[in-house]
């Protein structure tokens, strides 16, 4: 009989017998009836050596059925499961789906034919085979499970070139559209002068700030920031990292107002003369009609991974913003060229440049999810990563600046774009193209102020619907309003670059630098990396408060 046939006599038994189990639990295990023990001696006696007990009743020895050999010679297996062919139940060769089980002991006493109680008559079972069932249903892995949320180790990891990309298409904004004007301000010689001199003082604050980590022990911006001053250095972090993403929204609602009207009043000139389509051309008519129709509801999502597809937008806008001015800055009709007589050494507004410039190059908020992202981080290879990234932005942002200022010298806008005619059609296309992306990066950056926002008053709160809309709708309506007062994205460029620009990139990084590490030469270069940006954050807000209220300078003409 096989262990399976063994089994089921068994199951059979527990179902239809219990009273066996009850009366004779030694059945499998004790010897045949003739050979049992004495129930009346004490239970502490125990067989001595050799299978002879203390009274010298010698005991036959237990031998499981595994252990003997079958009749026919048949190993057995333990464990096992054995299915027969099923056999032709009537004679005619067709084989039914039934199968004969026979039921075994799994313990016998060796009473000379190898079965308990003698001759033990043999409990027959027929079971139908499981050959018309279905496997159960089982949950498949879908597109809808990400082993990243899951896993930590699960997470994707990027290459030395995947991070390359991310650090530069953070540098590479709508900053970079602002630099002819940075040169306007400071001047052809000083403003190369100055965006090389940041370009390297930034390449040195983003590494300070994962060096920074390292030396306290956290493993983000915000917490270095707070494990070093306190309270008060949580409130400085934070309210610089929201006045820059919120200076990044009123500039790309400024953007859109300086683009799209401009667009449809080339493409079609009759919209101006028609009733109701006359707003698509008017600025604040499509600053407002965009912003809360596509702006607001892209807002609007909790998570930002919907709205990853923005940055390859960016990139691709950005390339084509750069072509366009290369190529058609030589195009420019005289009248639309400015002088450069008076503006080739050093000018005036030397402070407010260098907050356009910082503006444009301050990534430090994402340095830390970069060097995190790498397969192998490594101060050395996140290193390698910001020296290219920071090296192609610099040229990216010299080229810009310098065919744009080149071109319209003392007439550059804050957005050059502004400075071409509007029959021009690839100029037109690189303002539709740019315009777009703002409408699609604005919602990345009222994510930024409203994650701000959450982490300092509502820390350890869950989401709630309400405050996640009030938040959502007074970021946007906000900065549409600002967009709305002012049509210069100079002015943008340089109070917010003044402000969070200077503290994120020149102030706290060297300041946390200073209080963790011991006193070397590189904490003389951090004092005066932070004098710098101080005095650079006072003198330029001063200056940029005048030139708003007293409208100084001004030739932008709001439409």
């Amino acid at each position: 009989m096989s262990e399976s046939q063994q089994l089921l006599h068994e199951h059979d038994n527990s179902d239809s017998e219990p009273e066996l189990e009850l009366q004779s639990p030694d059945r499998y295990l004790s010897p045949s009836p003739g050979n049992s023990r004495d129930t009346s001696r004490s239970p502490s006696a125990s067989p001595g050596p050799g299978g002879v007990r203390p009274n010298g009743f010698h005991r036959p020895k237990r031998q499981s059925s595994f252990a003997q050999p079958r009749p026919d010679g048949a190993p057995r297996t333990p464990n096992r499961v054995r299915f027969e062919e099923p056999r032709s139940m009537n004679g005619n060769g067709h084989a039914q789906e039934w199968i004969e089980l026979e039921g075994e002991d799994y313990m016998t006493g060796n009473n000379g034919n190898g079965y308990y109680d003698g001759e033990r008559r043999e409990r027959v079972q027929r079971l139908p085979l499981l050959t018309g069932i279905e496997a159960p249903s089982v949950t498949v892995a879908t597109d809808d499970f990400n082993p990243e949320d899951h896993l930590e180790s699960a997470r994707p990891r990027s290459g030395m070139r995947s991070a390359f990309m991310n650090m530069a298409n953070s540098i590479i904004g709508a900053g970079i559209i602002g630099q002819p004007y940075a040169f306007r301000n400071a001047g052809l010689i000083t403003g190369t002068v100055l965006l090389i001199g940041l370009t390297i003082t930034v390449d040195w604050t983003i590494r300070l700030i994962v060096i920074n980590s390292k030396l306290s022990g956290t493993d983000s911006f915000q917490a270095t920031v707070e494990h070093c001053f306190g309270k008060s250095g949580l409130v400085a972090i934070s309210l610089a990292q929201w006045l820059f993403a919120f200076g990044g929204m009123v500039a790309f609602c400024v953007i859109v107002g300086d683009t799209i009207p401009r667009v449809m009043a080339a493409v079609f000139p009759s919209l101006v003369d028609m009733p109701f389509l006359w707003l698509l051309t008017n600025r604040r008519a499509i600053i407002i009609l965009l912003i809360l129709g596509i702006s607001y509801p892209l807002s609007l999502y909790r998570d930002i991974a919907k709205l990853a597809k923005a940055s390859g937008l960016a990139l691709i806008s950005m390339i084509i913003i750069i072509i366009t001015v290369i190529t058609q800055c030589f195009r420019v009709p005289p009248e639309s060229r400015g002088q450069l007589k008076g503006s080739i050494v050093i000018r005036s507004g030397i402070f407010e440049a260098i907050g356009v410039i910082s503006f444009a190059f301050v990534c430090h908020h994402n340095s830390l999810l970069i060097y995190g992202s790498l397969r192998k981080p490594t101060i050395d290879r996140f290193t390698r990563v910001t020296h290219f990234s920071t090296g192609i932005s610099l040229v990216a942002c010299l080229v810009m600046a310098l065919f744009g200022y080149l071109t319209f010298g003392d007439k550059t806008v804050g957005n050059v774009l502004n400075n071409f005619p509007d029959d021009n059609i690839m100029v037109n296309i690189a303002r539709l193209c740019f315009g777009l992306n703002m409408l699609t990066t604005l919602p990345l950056e009222a994510f930024v102020c409203r994650e701000v926002m959450n982490n300092y008053w509502f820390p350890d709160e869950p989401y709630h619907p309400n405050r996640h809309l009030i938040f959502t709708s007074s970021l946007v309506l906000s900065a549409m309003t600002l967009s709305l007062m002012t049509c210069d994205l100079g002015v943008v460029f340089e109070l917010f670059g003044a402000t969070s620009a200077c503290a994120l990139a020149y102030i706290l990084p060297p300041l946390c630098y200073i209080k963790l590490s011991k006193r070397s030469g590189k904490t003389y270069i951090a004092i005066a990396v932070v004098i710098f940006g101080c005095a650079v954050m006072a003198i330029s807000i001063f200056r940029t408060m005048v030139k708003m209220t007293s409208g100084e300078e001004s030739q932008v003409q709001c439409t």
